[in-house]
């Protein structure tokens, strides 16, 4: 049994080599990944200081513009639509004044022609009358 001890024996002692080997390559592993994060933080950094701060600059100055162009459009708009309501209602103005106008002297157009009709009427009614006496 005795060699049967040592065998066992040299195979634990290979299987707690193995072990401390693994434990020392997964902490290895540890380490190479957090250096690699570190890396990669500073490389995203980086970016972001070279690229992203200017883009964003550049965005904001653009949303800046735009936001200026709404306000103007926006204020030139409620101009031009004052000028149009306050056309629309001078052309309004107008139109009644002219339609009492062209009524004023229209009517005393028309009651001339009415009368004169009338007249024509009577006279006529009368030389009627008089063919028939």
């Amino acid at each position: 049994m005795a060699g049967e001890l040592g065998t066992t024996n040299l195979l634990l002692g290979i299987r707690a080599a193995v072990s401390v080997l693994e434990a020392l390559v997964i902490v290895g592993m540890g380490v190479a990944g957090f250096m690699a994060y570190r890396k990669v933080v500073a490389l995203v950094n980086g970016i972001e200081t070279r690229q992203v701060v200017p883009a964003m600059a550049r965005v904001n100055a653009i949303l800046d513009d735009v936001r200026t162009v709404t306000v103007t459009v926006k204020d030139e708009t409620a101009r031009v639509d004052h000028a149009i309501h306050a056309t629309i209602n001078r052309i309004d103005d107008t139109v009644d004044r002219m339609q009492l106008h062209v009524r004023a002297r229209t009517s005393a157009v028309a009651g001339f022609f009415r009368g004169l009709r009338a007249a024509v009427a009577v006279m006529l009614h009368v030389r009627h009358q008089a063919h028939d006496n």
